[in-house]
């Protein structure tokens, strides 16, 4: 598989404060990992481009563009807060752009067949953005602006949002709660922020919530027995992967204890459906994780899943 990992600088500008486990540093460690895992010469390194503002718009008020874009502090080390966890410092902006924009690009590449799959390694990350405001460590969607890019673009009929953040991709829900063309399936660590009810389990929606401290053995079971049936029905033409990796059992801010050989299980099931319905087509996104070895190292797990090297 030709494979292709999506990142800029710029991501790194973006910066909460000190305090913050949503860091410049997680993606550090993810690079710090690549490098020790030798994959510089395997897979394809591509400058992300900024999105434009149509592409969020295809997901996102103008409002809450204007929210994240006429708030941003003028000084280094100043900070506006959007909610009690979501901050804006004088570049938020940009980096924000940079995020969707690799997200964007990536499909575009994917679908033109130049690459066969895609990893992008950004923040800030994006499932809770909802469409019309910030939250959760997120300004925009960065999987949903790609997948309606993949719709409305380029004309797909069916795509598929594989979720495996600990926590409930609530933004990402929301944005296509009405729409059929758009499957979302995911696990979530339930009662946990964002704190919603899990929806009911439809064709087009496959969000399961499980408890505290669940391993590899629950979510393998969740995936086989209701995941797979799913996506096998629903035939999607491209797979896109929120891929947080704040399940992982180093991660004391998720709760729950997968390893990274899970990882990769699920990347596998991601690929099997991807071969089938939609020429192989993925593009994965970064969302959480804030352990940072266990980040880099499940990050490095997944790339190699992906680009077929494990």
């Amino acid at each position: 598989m030709s494979t292709a990992i999506y990142s800029h600088p710029d991501c790194s500008l973006h910066e909460m404060g000190d305090w913050h486990p949503e860091s410049p540093a997680r993606l550090r460690a993810i690079e710090d990992q690549l490098i020790s895992a030798r994959l510089d010469g395997l897979v394809e390194h591509i400058s992300a481009p900024l999105a434009d503002e149509a592409d969020i718009l295809r997901i996102h008020s103008q409002g809450a563009i204007d929210l994240v874009r006429d708030n941003l502090p003028a000084a280094a080390g100043e900070h506006y807060p959007l909610d009690g966890d979501t901050l804006l410092c004088k570049d938020s902006y940009r980096a924000a752009l940079r995020a969707a924009g690799a997200a964007v690009a990536a499909t575009d590449a994917v679908i033109a067949g130049s690459i066969d799959n895609a990893f992008c390694s950004v923040r800030p990350p994006g499932h809770h953005a909802r469409p019309n405001e910030p939250m959760g460590f997120c300004l925009f969607n960065n999987v949903a602006i790609a997948a309606r890019h993949a719709l409305d673009v380029h004309g797909l009929e069916r795509v598929a949002i594989i979720d495996f953040d600990v926590h409930h991709g609530n933004g990402t829900a929301e944005s296509f709660r009405d729409d059929p063309r758009v499957l979302m399936a995911s696990f979530f660590r339930h009662p946990f922020y964002p704190y919603c009810e899990p929806e009911p389990v439809t064709a087009t929606s496959v969000n399961i919530p499980v408890p505290a401290y669940s391993g590899g053995d629950v979510v393998r079971k969740l995936v086989d027995e209701q995941w797979m049936p799913a996506l096998h029905a629903f035939r999607p033409q491209m797979v896109f992967i929120s891929a947080g990796f704040d399940a992982h059992k180093e991660d004391d801010m998720g709760g729950m204890a997968l390893v990274e050989a899970d990882y990769v299980w699920m990347t596998h099931k991601a690929i099997e459906i991807a071969k089938q319905y939609a020429q192989g087509r993925i593009v994965s996104v970064l969302e959480g994780g804030y352990a940072l070895s266990a980040l880099g190292r499940s990050v490095v797990a997944h790339v190699k899943a992906l680009a077929e090297l494990d």
